[in-house]
């Protein structure tokens, strides 16, 4: 069984050392912690000595070769891309009204036709009221459209999950970032081995993310150029284009990069995973080809999932080139080494002397980056 305290200790290691991302893992799992426009607090002490806040968290004592055996029965081993079976290009199908997506709609599709052949009977989606990202549990396959786009920010999804499982569900999706899907790939482990803690996930569908931005800061910036009503989505374009685009009411509005990456939280920067690797499927944008997107198959439910969107006329999918493949992997790999740097600069991982971020091989840690000062 993995190390696991209680919130005291989850508030020292996570809020104090601002590593907590707002992923929404431990908020409607009892009173104690919430979730306000992208910041999550504990309103009461807890005396508790082990807890699931903490055990969820993806923030800490995260031990990456336990959940790589539970999850892909394999060792942790540092690859750029982490474990999957092909890469594809996707996009939404005729069977998929024609809605305004982001990139394909690749998400959205799988989504959809999982609440539709009934092997979801909930998904735990995101969507934004105004600004903020708030989770939406969705029940109707034709909801899932409604909660298409990218919104940028750190939300707090998970806590949808949560609620699902309270409210009964037994056939549980669930769309999320990086580190939401390494909170997802703990709670499918159970670490505190109790049958009550059982949290039926039967589909994760994972985000790429290179980062998210801060929702407060992000709303006060947006508010100085533009009114929150007016906007409709948001968009960062490939390199060489260095803007953020704000699609509103009146047109599209760019802002540099320059001006938002200052909003993106110090967590970020310690996330080696660019491409959701503890996802049944990963999806992300196809670069240099408008209307499509990167789709990362991974487990053997992805794969039959996929497989059947595809058949019933929900996604259509083609070969992605391997170039690209390369390219992506070029990315990942250099994220992990960004991020192995700043874990290593601030004392957070494989920590002897008390409880680490995150936990590996030093062996696999090594690889990703050249030992020198690697704890073992």
């Amino acid at each position: 069984m993995p190390q696991v305290w209680g919130s005291k200790e989850l508030l020292e290691d996570v809020h104090q050392r601002d590593l907590c991302i707002g992923c929404g893992a431990c908020v409607d799992l009892c009173p104690y912690f919430k979730n306000y426009r992208g910041k999550t607090s504990q309103l009461f002490p807890c005396n508790l000595t082990q807890g699931r806040c903490f055990a969820y968290c993806p923030k800490v004592e995260v031990d990456l070769e336990a959940l790589y055996q539970q999850i892909w029965n394999m060792p942790y081993e540092g690859t750029p891309l982490g474990p999957y079976r092909q890469v594809l290009a996707s996009a939404a199908g005729p069977a998929m009204a024609q809605d305004r997506y982001q990139g394909g709609g690749t998400v959205s599709a799988l989504m959809a036709y999982a609440l539709k052949s009934g092997m979801l009977d909930a998904a735990a989606l995101t969507v934004r009221q105004g600004l903020t990202p708030l989770p939406r549990l969705v029940t109707q396959w034709e909801e899932v459209a409604q909660c298409a786009g990218s919104k940028f920010m750190a939300a707090p999804t998970l806590s949808g999950l949560n609620s699902a499982v309270r409210q009964g569900y037994r056939k549980i999706g669930v769309v999320g970032t990086p580190c939401q899907m390494l909170s997802v790939a703990q709670m499918r482990s159970n670490p505190l081995g109790k049958p009550e803690h059982d949290v039926p996930v039967a589909l994760a569908i994972g985000l790429f993310c290179n980062w998210s931005l801060d929702t407060r800061q992000l709303s006060a910036l947006l508010a100085e150029r533009t009114g929150a009503a007016e906007i409709r989505g948001m968009d960062i374009p490939p390199p060489p284009a260095n803007v953020m685009v704000i699609d509103t009411d009146r047109g599209p509005l760019e802002i540099s990069l320059s001006d938002i990456k200052p909003l993106i939280p110090h967590t970020c920067f310690t996330c080696l995973d660019l491409t959701s690797e503890l996802a049944d499927l990963s999806v992300g944008m196809y670069e240099g080809r408008a209307g499509l997107n990167t789709l990362i198959v991974r487990s053997e439910r992805g794969a039959a999932l996929m497989a059947d969107a595809v058949a019933q006329g929900f996604l259509i999918t083609e070969p992605m080139p391997v170039e690209n493949v390369a390219h992506l992997a070029t990315a990942a790999a250099a994220k992990k080494e960004r991020s192995m740097r700043m874990l290593l600069q601030r004392g957070l991982i494989n920590t002897q002397s008390g409880r680490a971020a995150l936990r590996m091989p030093a062996s696999v840690a090594a690889k990703i980056l050249p030992p020198k000062g690697i704890a073992g």
